[in-house]
């Protein structure tokens, strides 16, 4: 904004300094260890006004939005085990002046990104109709109308199904517009996945020392594996959508069997949240990424991608013959539950009644079943709708189930619709950023099988970002390889 209104600036080093980091892979690595520090150590206002500084910097001197992309994808995930309201009542977010500052933050985060949204939107560019468009207005319109003809349609619904499509699709409008697509370096949003899986990495580690983790048996205890933003089952879900992004670089660069044991190592990490829907989906997802990085990889780069999966298959089953009694402890907890359904199947027997009950557009999302941790955070209980005083409503733990019950068939067809035509986006012409995003969509996709990430504010918003970045990888503009924020690893030839 400020070098539109004064032209000259454009010609000063520091400017040109400046947009070149934040364009950059360092900035990428600042903003994921911020969040790591942030969740890790409870230094969340810090990190959050942190990003608001960085924020203005880029709204006043760089000429698009694409640098908010780490900020973006990051920010759900600063919220620390220590300030976790939910565990710790008396922690800075349950405090008014803590609830303060990070209102204040948010209230001058949104005016900064809109006022740059109209600034850029005043340039005149032409910028075309989003593929996804009509897909995301027919979702969009679902769920406001959610519990439409029921006796349970308000405008507390009406207000939850707007925060609910805001996060999957309001970032997808907001960087198509606002980014400079042309002038996308390749490869970026697989490097920022792949750095935030780092992070993530970071702050699993961070989960194994909360208290209570580690039982009197010395088992392990998942119920206290949480963090600020959510508990292991989030977790797992996040890290499962980042599993796949290291592949990108499998199959473009030379030694990319490097980034297949990193791969690999996102894999470890989404089984030690001990989600067991992120284990089994992610095992899933983690067998698609072999198979897309042995084929796509170039003929003299397959074979050490090879090595590397049969080397960590052999130490799995050395290393589970040879440490039984420490894997048994490790994943007590999981072992214990067994096929338990954690009150799931009661939910969706619910749900399927309310869907009877109202099938046109269902009961809205505060009448919907759903279910809720107990203290021991072991069992899950089952409740015919969210209890009152309660903002975020209750989730039914499977997608197809939530959107029965909360918009009848109307919120079901929409959802298949844009299910199409998000499919028809990543598989016509496929490209190695395309595969990626798919992957990482389709960890979102299977673990909202037995969960309600579909429904949760974060993965929404990866969500929405990879779609916009794999549009436009579609678009057939070219990126530029130049100054592109990529590892320091030379090309495949």
């Amino acid at each position: 904004m400020l070098t539109e209104a004064f032209p000259q600036l454009n010609s000063a080093r520091a400017v040109a300094a400046m947009r070149t980091f934040f364009r950059s892979g360092w900035f990428v690595g600042v903003a994921v260890l911020l969040m790591a520090c942030s969740e890790l150590f409870g230094v969340e206002i810090a990190v959050i006004y942190l990003y608001l500084f960085f924020g203005l910097l880029i709204v006043l001197f760089c000429d698009d939005m694409l640098p908010i992309t780490p900020m973006v994808v990051c920010g759900y995930m600063t919220f620390s085990a220590k300030n976790n309201p939910a565990k710790f009542p008396d922690s800075l977010f349950g405090q008014p002046e803590g609830q303060l500052a990070l209102f204040y933050a948010v209230a001058v985060i949104v005016v900064v990104l809109a006022g740059r949204l109209i600034s850029i939107q005043m340039r005149g560019e032409k910028r075309g109709v989003p593929k996804l468009l009509w897909g995301y207005l027919a979702l969009g319109a679902a769920y406001l109308l959610s519990g439409l003809l029921s006796p349970y349609y308000d405008s507390k619904t009406v207000l939850m199904g707007f925060v609910q499509i805001a996060a999957l699709c309001g970032f997808y409008f907001y960087f198509y517009f606002t980014v400079r697509w042309d002038n996308v370096p390749k490869g970026y949003l697989p490097l920022v996945v792949t750095v935030v899986g780092a992070g993530l990495l970071a702050e699993i580690a961070g989960m194994y020392f909360n208290p209570g983790v580690i039982g009197a048996d010395g088992g392990i205890n998942r119920g206290n594996l949480y963090t600020g933003w959510g508990i292991y089952n989030n977790v797992g879900c996040m890290m499962a959508m980042c599993m796949p992004a290291p592949v990108w670089f499998a199959v473009k660069k030379k030694n990319g069997w490097l980034f297949t044991i990193l791969g690999t190592v996102y894999y470890l990490g989404t089984l030690l949240t001990q989600s067991r829907g992120a284990m089994l989906f992610g095992s899933i997802v983690y067998l698609g990424c072999v198979m897309a990085t042995l084929v796509g990889a170039k003929k003299g780069e397959r074979r050490w991608h090879f090595v590397v999966y049969a080397a960590f298959l052999a130490a799995a089953v050395v290393g589970i013959l040879v440490f039984r009694e420490q894997f048994v402890d490790l994943f007590a907890s999981v072992i214990s539950q067994g096929f338990n359904d954690s009150a799931r199947f009661d939910t969706w027997r619910a749900c399927w009644q309310r869907f009877l009950e109202h099938p046109v557009f269902g009961v809205g999302f505060y009448k919907t079943p759903g279910t809720v941790m107990t203290e021991n955070g072991m069992f899950t209980e089952f409740t015919d709708g969210t209890p009152e005083g309660m903002f975020l409503a209750l989730r039914s733990h499977n997608t197809f189930f939530q959107l029965i019950a909360t918009g009848g068939t109307v919120a079901l067809a929409a959802y298949a619709f844009h299910r199409i035509q998000t499919l028809v986006l990543c598989l016509r012409r496929p490209n190695a950023e395309k595969i990626v995003t798919l992957l990482c969509i389709a960890a979102l996709l299977l673990t909202s099988l037995t969960d309600c990430h579909m429904f949760n504010m974060g993965p929404g918003l990866m969500y929405s970002v990879l779609l916009v970045f794999a549009e436009k990888a579609a678009s057939g503009k070219p990126q530029k390889e130049e100054n592109a924020p990529l590892p320091a690893v030379t090309e495949a030839r």
